[in-house]
């Protein structure tokens, strides 16, 4: 853009558009409370300071600006909602831009579903700029679509779909020199490239930065995220629904407050109840002042830091020259969103977006939308005891976070069957294959749901998105798996034959075109269905999406059986004595 024209506003000789009066910003240059008029002109900023005249003034008195907020890293399929109904609601949370990994439609339509939230994304209160999907599939324990390979990698940022590289999951294929992971690595090497590497430590680590990798997402430790810091790295603090980091590693922030330079934080996979709970990158900004973080050092983490790294030198800051992507808060105590503006204009208000978005068109969408799933009947899912004593491994949850445990057990046998074991909480999973129409399925169990009869099955299930369901009986896990070939995709709850609540998820299985408020209220019936059913886990469906993601330590279920890729791939059901 050429900024020359604006010169003589800048100059005070022209009126400018916008003039926000007696302003209190954060100046993040000098992390500072500074009290000045700001000027826009044509959605820049193009002056701070006094003499400056606008066709519209607007007095900010007794509340605080700050730059517009960032998500470095998040998922909008995650949000169970179209890119511009996702948008709508983050910009409600004074969410300005976002950088997406779509690599949830990647796996489900494609490099054409990449390019179909491309397009989705034009002309939306929030910039989306989109990572290309580094990982499909995300190991060879999982069954996309289509497999993504470097020449479409490079095409998608030839063609100005993705801006940056999305996070690289297979961290054993880069550590290890496999050729395939290396090329996409080598075709991104003057793009950021996002990581992913959980546990991954020391010499492992050195190995994984040689990629050319320089963020991670997945740091569970003080210890591993300092370490992570110090080889180079931009540290992701993630808070969502499974995962939640903040409380853990916010205390660097606290001891050590200059290397929120490195440190952005992120909420990667976002629920539609747990944003219209505690926001967005908003409630993030809370809960790490909450924590004894400075309210200057938390809110760099969400605006300066990923435009710096993601090197969108055009924002970040309440700056001339910078677009003016602007969030008008009560305080740095409540940190509640009052009013937003996108490049000068308000967007939202009132924790609602101005202006209605157009509804989805998704008709040309490729992949899995309108192709028949076969699913296992009741009969198919029993699993016969071997003659041999053995006892059975089982996914030993954890609510609140998506790594899980690697359980040996007794296995609860009647009538020569394995069966769950409400008593122990262990409930029967199946995976069954549904991106290329072959209807293969997996069987296994887990532990930690609470369910006590009945079952529940979704077509999110990341990141190949097959369905997946969990139940106590047969006859309900068939009930749901039917219902959900039946819908194409979304979310069933079953008590035997009888469906208690469903939503469908028509855009590859993943997404509704129902706003946040709509969908809000579905989520609420689904969840008044499953607690019927014993479950108290207010993010049930989001943790069993999970429970699928191969690239996550330790045991999860595929549709080629269990998993634990910290130990070598495949593992068995059974295990002898």
């Amino acid at each position: 853009m050429n900024l020359k024209p604006l010169l003589k506003y800048a100059l005070g000789r022209e009126k400018c558009d916008t003039l926000f009066t007696n302003a209190t910003f954060a100046n993040l240059c000098t992390m500072e409370l500074e009290t000045a008029d700001i000027a826009v002109k044509d959605g820049v900023i193009i002056g701070i300071g006094e003499g400056y005249e606008a066709g519209e003034i607007i007095d900010c008195t007794g509340t605080l600006l700050v730059p517009g907020f960032i998500e470095g890293h998040t998922h909008i399929e995650s949000t169970y909602m179209t890119p511009r109904n996702a948008a709508a609601a983050m910009v409600a949370y004074g969410t300005t831009t976002a950088m997406p990994d779509p690599h949830e439609i990647a796996n489900t339509c494609g490099v054409e579903g990449v390019r179909f939230m491309k397009r989705e994304s034009e002309n939306l209160p929030v910039d989306f700029y989109y990572g290309a999907p580094s990982c499909v599939p995300a190991s060879p324990f999982e069954t996309p679509f289509q497999e993504i390979r470097a020449d479409e990698i490079k095409k998608l940022f030839e063609d100005g779909t993705c801006s940056h590289l999305g996070e690289m999951m297979n961290f054993p294929g880069v550590c290890f020199g496999d050729d395939d992971t290396w090329d996409k690595l080598n075709v991104s090497r003057d793009k950021v490239i996002t990581g992913h590497s959980p546990r991954v430590v020391g010499k492992e680590l050195c190995a994984y930065l040689l990629g050319g990798v320089t963020s991670d997402h997945e740091r569970e430790t003080k210890e591993e995220a300092f370490e992570a810091i110090r080889r180079g790295m931009f540290l992701m603090i993630r808070q969502c629904a499974t995962g939640r980091n903040l409380k853990t590693l916010a205390p660097l922030l606290i001891e050590h407050p200059w290397i929120a330079a490195r440190c952005i934080t992120v909420s990667d996979d976002l629920f539609p109840e747990f944003m219209r709970e505690r926001g967005e990158l908003d409630g993030c900004l809370r809960e790490l002042i909450e924590v004894g973080v400075s309210p200057f050092t938390a809110l760099r983490t969400i605006t300066l830091s990923p435009a710096e790294y993601f090197r969108l030198y055009d924002r970040g800051i309440i700056a001339p020259c910078k677009i003016a992507d602007i969030v008008m808060l009560d305080n740095f105590r409540n940190c509640k969103v009052l009013k937003v503006w996108k490049r000068g204009k308000l967007v939202a208000e009132n924790g609602a977006a101005v202006e209605k978005i157009t509804r989805s068109i998704f008709s040309e969408l490729p992949g899995f939308m309108g192709k028949d799933v076969k699913t296992p009947t009741s009969e198919e899912l029993r699993i016969v005891a071997p003659d041999k004593s053995a006892k059975i491994n089982v996914i030993g949850m954890t609510n609140g976070q998506i790594i899980t445990k690697t359980l040996c057990v007794e296995p609860n046998i009647k009538e020569g069957l394995v069966c769950a074991d409400v008593r122990r909480d262990i409930a029967k999973m199946v995976v069954v294959e549904k991106n290329r129409g072959t209807g293969k399925f997996s069987v296994g169990f887990i532990k930690g749901f609470g369910l006590k009869r009945g079952a529940f099955a979704l077509s999110v299930a990341h990141d190949a998105h097959n369905f997946t369901c969990v139940g106590i009986d047969d006859e309900s896990m068939a009930a749901a798996l039917a219902e959900l070939a039946r819908m194409h995709g979304g979310i069933v709850v079953a008590d035997g034959e009888k469906i208690l609540a469903s939503l469908e998820l028509p855009v590859g299985g993943l997404m509704s075109l129902l706003p946040i408020d709509e969908l809000c209220k579905k989520f609420s019936e689904l969840r008044a269905a499953y607690g019927s059913l014993g479950c108290e886990n207010g993010f049930a469906f989001m943790q069993l999406s999970f429970m699928s993601l191969s690239v996550i330590p330790e045991l999860k279920l595929t549709d080629k059986g269990y998993v634990d890729i910290s130990d070598g791939g495949i593992k068995p059901l059974f295990v002898a004595r």
